[in-house]
């Protein structure tokens, strides 16, 4: 869709162009940040709450600048209840992965950047700044070829979410382990992957910029037990995600829960 109205020299572009841009720009902020603080002897706890800083003051700076008339729910800012009557709203983690960023060398973190308009995710980019990687729903990535001969399940570095392994141990999967929720679903876009499922809590801006750009490169998107995943809802947790390729959808809910999975999305999830 065309950008909103509002001021500036990037007036012309659309929302899809907006996310791209602000998550490259927020990405290249921080990896100036992290390089400049570590060059100092900085600690790792101060490089972390910098970069979750100033990636959200840029971000914000630009909202207000450029869409002046949307909301915005940031993972580092205060929840403002006037989004959930308003038609736009940005829903933003300005650094996923902030443990990975604190770790020198480590790239597996992201900026999350996604537009909420009314019931839906319109646009959305995700970048890995250390990668020099965007990727975003327009243009949208095209899904790749399978790499591996048993399935790849991408899962959290720190620990298993139980539902990761009942689906490795119900499909035969090989499981890798990495950092932010951003890096790990877009492992699964790049075909790195084929498989990410988390289920050990998490918010909406941890993914909402993942869900749309997996869902435009053709990713089966859903919660863990096959819903659809809800956004700008008033409670801003929303504890578990499945990104896969499609291929896999079916079996993974299967391994998880038989044919309840599907009696549930026949009756409308409810």
């Amino acid at each position: 869709m065309s950008g909103a109205p509002g001021a500036g020299r990037h007036q012309v572009e659309t929302d899809a162009q907006l996310a791209t841009r602000l998550a490259v720009e927020a990405g290249q902020l921080l990896l100036e940040l992290r390089r400049r603080m570590f060059a100092s002897g900085v600690p790792s706890w101060q490089v972390m709450d910098s970069g979750d800083l100033a990636a959200h003051k840029f971000l914000m700076r630009e909202f207000s600048d450029l869409r002046p008339g949307d909301a915005v729910l940031s993972e580092e800012g205060a929840d403002d209840s006037r989004r959930l009557g308003a038609d736009r709203v940005w829903i933003v983690d300005p650094l996923d992965g902030t443990n990975e960023y604190g770790e020198p060398g480590r790239d597996d973190w992201a900026v999350h950047v996604a537009l909420w308009e009314t019931g839906r995710l319109t646009a959305a980019a995700v970048s890995l700044p250390a990668m020099a990687l965007v990727l975003a729903t327009d243009p949208a990535p095209e899904m790749p070829a399978r790499r591996f001969e048993k399935p790849r399940l991408i899962t959290s570095r720190n620990r298993a979410p139980y539902a990761a392994v009942v689906v490795a141990n119900e499909l035969g999967c090989e499981a890798v382990r990495l950092g932010s929720a951003g890096a790990k679903a877009m492992a699964v876009v790049l075909g790195e992957a084929d498989i990410y499922i988390h289920d050990g809590g998490m918010y909406q801006w941890d993914s909402a910029a993942p869900a749309a750009v997996a869902e435009a490169a053709g990713m089966h998107v859903s919660r863990v037990d096959g819903s659809p995943l809800v956004y700008n809802a008033r409670d801003a947790w929303l504890p578990d995600f499945v990104v896969c390729r499609p291929e896999f959808a079916e079996p993974v809910l299967d391994a998880l829960w038989g044919d309840r999975w599907r009696a549930r999305r026949d009756n409308g999830w409810n």
